[in-house]
């Protein structure tokens, strides 16, 4: 215990605009908007320099934790509250407006199938795919082994993809039942202008 209490350092304000990025892009991936990340941080960086912290080696991954934290402490918060806005809206502001249609969509359902998973696996995807933190810096901020980050990331994508891979199944016959071609001397009762001889 003496030990960890010799290597711990004050954490200093002035290094924190160094972890400003990376923080920003978890928070918006955890919030569902860019405006809602930078209020997480915002509130994350008041809790912490609230008081003089102690930190053992690197900030960011204390900085992570505790940005974990404040965010479970107000989901925890609104989840007391009505909750007024809608998973579309929130989507909307995290995406920009890019002109590929195609692209939006499979994002939307990639941020999607992220959202759905279970927290372990989700901290996990969020914090190396989204922040880009490497394994040892995503089990230090999350504070599990390198070794379960790997197995969580690995289950974290796998169950992704099953996502999309699934809802995209569900959709072809639905699609394809659309354009089923009318056989010679039949009609086609879906005309729009009525009954219709092929």
């Amino acid at each position: 215990m003496s030990s960890l209490g010799s290597s711990a350092t004050l954490l200093d304000p002035a290094r924190l605009p160094r972890h400003l990025p990376r923080l920003t892009r978890i928070a918006a991936s955890l919030c569902g908007s860019r405006e809602a990340g930078d209020d997480l941080v915002q509130d994350t960086l008041e809790r912490v320099l609230r008081s003089p912290r102690r930190v053992t080696g690197d900030d960011f991954p204390y900085l992570a934790r505790a940005m974990r934290n404040t965010h479970v402490d107000r989901i925890r918060a609104i989840s007391r509250r009505v909750k007024t806005t809608t998973l579309d809206d929130t989507l909307e502001a995290l995406l920009p407006a890019p002109d590929d249609t195609t692209a939006v969509l499979q994002a939307r359902d990639v941020l999607a199938a992220v959202r759905a998973l279970r927290d372990p696996y989700r901290d996990v995807v969020l914090a190396v795919d989204v922040a880009g933190c490497s394994y040892a810096d995503a089990g230090q901020a999350l504070d599990i082994p390198v070794g379960t980050v790997m197995s969580r990331l690995y289950r974290g994508r796998h169950l992704v993809i099953q996502t999309i891979e699934g809802d995209r199944a569900m959709a072809a016959p639905a699609a394809a039942s659309r354009y089923e071609p009318v056989k010679p001397g039949k009609t086609r009762a879906s005309s729009p202008v009525g009954r219709e001889q092929v």
